[in-house]
C-alpha cells in the first residue's frame, strides 16, 4: 500500500485531483486512497486497484506529452506572447507553419524553424525525447475565439485562442456608482389575483416600483427549465437545463392567444378553476405541482388555438423555433421523457444516447414545450423593457448545478463528470459539508470542445441580465467532488483552468455590457480573490458570514469597494432570525447541530451581536438605548448603505422581519420545506407599507450621497 501511495498522488497531480486541502480552520486534509482512486477512474483514467496504478501513470504521462498544444489557449488583451509546444527532439530542426484562424474568417500565417524557438524544458519519457519550446505570435489579436494550427513535419495540432479583456465589463465612471436595489425569489411573490405563486409580471411590477424608489437593481434566483412533477426538486439550483426558462414563471393572462382563444378563457373563468387557484393562493407554501398542472391546463389550450389557424403570430413561432434549434430538440426530450420516464439513463437505446425521432413522443406534448419556450423569451424581453425604461439592472444567477437526469446531461453527457458529485467540505456554517447531488463539469472534455455548453449557458443568461452573478465563483478554479456512495467530508478538490474560464466570461461580459459577480463566500482558497481583483471580477460581501468568523475585538471588517454587500443570502436565515438567535434553536432541532455546538454558538453570537451594536453605536446608526430587531434591521441596512461597496442589496424578506428561510442547505423535504415560502405580503401591499417605504428611503438617501460614510 505505502509503496502505491507516490504513484498514486504523482497521477492524482497529472489529473488536476488534489491529494489533500485545507479546510476552513486551516486544518490539512488528506484525501483517502479509495476517494482519489474513485475520482481518477470517473475522469477517464483506467484505474480498478492499486496494481493499475503504475500502467495508468504511464499512459497519463505519454498521453500529456504527445499533445503538441494545449486544446485551449488565452491571449490577453490580444496579446498572444508566450506558447508552449510539446514536440518530439526528433523535430527540433523542422519548421514550424502556423495558420490562425480569426473568428470574422480572417486568416493570418506565421512561419518559424524550430530550432530558433527558446526551449523551456526537456524530458524523455520510455526512450522518446521531448522538448517544450515557446513561440511568440507577433501581431496583436482582436477580441474573440480563434483558432491557431501549428504544422510541422506532417503533423498538425490545432489549439482554441481566447482573445480577451483582462479586465471585465464594468460600467462607464459613475453609471452604476454606489447602486442599491433588492432581492426577491421570483416564486414567493404573490399578489391579490396571482395563482399562488410570482411571474414575471410580478417581476416586472418589483423592477418598476424599486426603480421609482431610486433604486438600480434587483435580484432574483435562477429561472431556469426546471422539472415541476409530483414530488421534484423545486430547487433553482438543481435545473433541468441552464440553457433554456422555466415556463412556470409565464404570466398567463398576458399570452396574446388568450384573446382569440374561447376554450381557455371559459375554462379560466370555470368556478372549478377559480376555486382551485384560490386554493393555490391560500396555501402557505407554494405548490409548483399544483400551480404547473393548472397553468399547463390553459397553455395547452392556447397552444391548440395558436396551431389551428394560420396567423402572423403563428408565422413569428416558426421563424422563432427555426432560429433556436436548442429549442426543439429540448422539447421533444422533454415530451419523450413523459412517454418513457422521468430518467434518461434508464430510456431504451437509442433514446438514452441522445437519438430520439418522430413517433418517439406525443407531438402535441412537443408543441406545448415549443411553445411555452417561446412564451417565455417573448415575456422576458417584455421585461427587459420594463428594465431599461426604469433604469434598472437585472441581477440573475447563474447556478453551478444541473439536473442529473435533465437535458443537459442528457445531450452534453461528455462535458459532465459521472460517479461523483459537486459539493463542499465542512465549514462553520454547514458543518457536516455538502453534497450538492449534481455531476461536475469535467475538467478536460469541455476544453477539448472549446467551452461550447459553458459559452452557450452562459450567453443564455447574458442577453438578459445587466448583473450575473456567478454561483460558487471558486469552481473556475477547482471543485469538491464526493465519490458516490461516500459523505460530503470523504471528498477532495478537482482543479480546472480558470485562466481560460476567466477569459471567456471577460469576452462574452464585454460583448453584452453585463456585470460579473463572483459568489465568493464559504471555503475561499488564498488565490481566488486576488484574481478576481485583478480581472474586475466584483465579490460578495455578506454580513452574517463576516460575523460568523468575526473576532469581537474588530466586529466587521471594511466592506471592499468592488463587492455587492447585503446582509446575507437565500442560504440563511433571514435578519430578524438571526439577531434573536432562533436560527441557532431551529438548526438544532433540525439535527444540523448539537446541544453543546448550539449553546457555544448562542454564547459567541451574543458577544459578537454586543460588540456590533457597540460598532452601530459609534457610527451613529443606533442610540444607546437596548435595539429592537426593527431598529438593529435599519442600523444594519444603514451601516451597508453607506459603505464603499459597489452595490448594496436589500433583501426584500428582511424588510417586514421574517424569520423563516427560504432555503437550509443539506436539508431535504422531510426536514424542511425548501424553497417554497411565500411572501409575508403581497407585492402591492409592501408598495403600502410605511416603515418598508421609510426603510427603503433611508437606503436610497445614504447611498445616493457623493461620498461614503468611513
Amino acid at each position: 500500500m505505502n509503496t502505491a501511495i507516490g504513484p498514486l498522488h504523482e497521477l492524482a497531480r497529472l489529473y488536476g485531483v488534489q491529494t489533500a486541502y485545507y479546510n476552513v480552520l486551516h486544518q490539512r486534509r488528506p484525501a483517502s486512497v479509495n476517494t482519489l482512486l474513485s475520482i481518477l477512474k470517473a475522469l477517464g483514467s483506467s484505474l480498478e486497484r492499486l496494481e493499475d496504478i503504475p500502467s495508468a501513470l504511464r499512459t497519463r504521462r505519454k498521453e500529456l506529452w504527445q499533445h503538441i498544444l494545449e486544446p485551449v489557449t488565452v491571449a490577453w488583451d490580444g496579446n498572444l506572447s508566450s506558447l508552449s509546444l510539446r514536440l518530439p527532439a526528433s523535430v527540433a530542426e523542422a519548421t514550424l507553419v502556423c495558420h490562425l484562424t480569426m473568428e470574422d474568417g480572417e486568416c493570418r500565417e506565421q512561419s518559424y524553424p524550430a530550432r530558433d524557438l527558446k526551449t523551456l524544458e526537456t524530458a524523455e519519457l520510455e526512450g522518446m525525447k521531448y522538448e517544450v519550446k515557446e513561440l511568440r505570435w507577433k501581431d496583436m489579436l482582436p477580441p474573440g475565439y480563434h483558432r491557431l494550427s501549428v504544422r510541422i513535419k506532417g503533423v498538425t495540432a490545432e489549439t482554441l485562442v481566447i482573445s480577451a479583456p483582462s479586465r471585465f465589463y464594468h460600467p462607464p465612471e459613475g453609471e452604476a456608482h454606489r447602486s442599491w436595489g433588492v432581492f426577491a425569489p421570483l416564486y414567493a411573490l404573490i399578489r391579490k389575483r396571482g395563482w399562488g405563486s410570482g411571474d414575471l409580471s410580478d417581476l416586472q411590477a418589483l423592477v418598476s416600483w424599486i426603480g421609482d424608489m431610486g433604486g438600480n437593481i434587483v435580484g432574483t434566483l435562477p429561472l431556469l427549465a426546471s422539472f415541476l412533477d409530483d414530488n421534484s426538486d423545486p430547487s433553482p439550483y438543481i435545473p433541468a437545463s441552464r440553457l433554456l426558462w422555466n415556463e412556470f414563471y409565464l404570466d398567463i393572462m398576458s399570452v396574446p392567444e388568450l384573446e382569440n382563444c374561447p376554450g381557455a378563457r371559459a375554462f379560466l373563468a370555470s368556478d372549478s378553476l377559480q376555486k382551485e387557484i384560490e386554493a393555490l393562493r391560500n396555501t402557505p407554501r407554494v405548490d409548483y405541482y399544483g400551480i404547473m398542472i393548472k397553468k399547463r391546463q390553459v397553455l395547452e389550450e392556447l397552444c391548440r388555438c395558436l396551431f389551428a389557424t394560420p396567423s402572423k403570430r403563428l408565422d413569428a413561432f416558426f421563424r422563432f423555433i427555426e432560429n433556436n434549434p436548442t429549442v426543439e430538440d429540448y422539447a421533444g426530450f422533454r415530451a419523450t421523457r413523459e412517454r418513457h420516464g422521468a430518467s434518461w439513463q434508464a430510456w431504451p437505446q437509442p433514446l438514452s444516447e441522445g437519438i430520439i425521432e418522430e413517433g418517439d413522443y406525443d407531438e402535441s406534448i412537443k408543441h406545448y414545450y415549443l411553445y411555452t419556450q417561446w412564451l417565455m423569451h417573448q415575456q422576458m424581453n417584455s421585461l427587459l423593457g420594463t428594465v431599461q425604461s426604469s433604469n434598472v439592472t437585472l441581477y440573475l444567477d447563474l447556478p453551478l448545478g444541473i439536473h442529473p437526469d435533465g437535458y443537459d446531461v442528457w445531450r452534453e453527457r461528455d462535458s459532465f463528470v459521472t460517479g461523483v458529485t459537486a459539493g463542499a467540505p465542512p465549514d462553520t456554517v454547514f458543518t457536516r459539508g455538502q453534497n450538492w447531488g449534481f455531476p461536475p463539469l469535467h475538467p478536460e472534455r469541455i476544453r477539448h470542445q472549446g467551452y461550447r455548453y459553458f459559452i452557450a449557458y452562459l450567453r443564455h443568461h447574458l442577453k438578459s441580465a445587466g448583473a450575473l452573478r456567478i454561483d460558487h465563483v471558486m469552481g473556475l478554479h477547482r471543485l469538491f467532488c464526493i465519490p458516490e456512495g461516500m459523505s460530503a467530508s470523504e471528498g477532495t478538490y478537482v482543479r480546472y483552468h480558470p485562466d481560460e474560464l476567466y477569459a471567456i466570461l471577460s469576452l462574452e461580459s464585454y460583448r453584452s455590457r453585463t456585470v460579473v459577480v463572483g459568489e465568493d463566500l464559504g471555503t475561499v482558497p488564498h488565490y481566488v480573490r486576488p484574481m478576481m481583483k485583478n480581472h474586475g471580477v466584483h465579490r460578495m460581501y455578506v454580513m452574517h458570514y463576516e460575523l460568523a468568523s468575526a473576532d469581537t475585538r474588530k466586529i466587521i471588517k471594511p466592506v471592499p469597494a468592488d463587492s455587492i454587500a447585503s446582509l446575507n443570502t437565500h442560504d440563511m436565515f433571514p435578519f430578524a432570525a438571526v439577531w434573536d438567535g432562533t436560527d441557532i434553536e431551529q438548526r438544532a432541532a433540525l439535527g444540523l447541530i448539537n446541544r453543546a455546538t448550539a449553546n457555544r454558538e448562542k454564547r459567541l453570537w451574543e458577544e459578537r451581536k454586543r460588540a456590533l451594536v457597540r460598532l452601530l453605536q459609534g457610527k451613529g446608526f443606533l442610540d444607546n438605548t437596548p435595539a429592537s430587531v426593527e431598529e438593529a434591521l435599519k442600523a444594519c441596512l444603514a451601516f451597508l448603505s453607506a459603505s464603499d461597496a459597489a452595490v448594496m442589496l436589500v433583501n426584500l424578506e428582511d424588510l417586514w422581519l421574517e424569520a423563516r428561510p427560504q432555503n437550509i442547505p443539506s436539508t431535504t423535504d422531510d426536514i424542511y420545506p425548501n424553497w417554497r415560502n411565500k411572501a409575508g405580503y403581497r407585492l402591492d401591499e409592501l408598495c403600502q407599507i410605511p416603515r418598508i417605504i421609510d426603510t427603503l428611503r433611508m437606503v436610497n438617501q445614504i447611498r445616493k450621497r457623493r461620498e461614503p460614510s468611513r
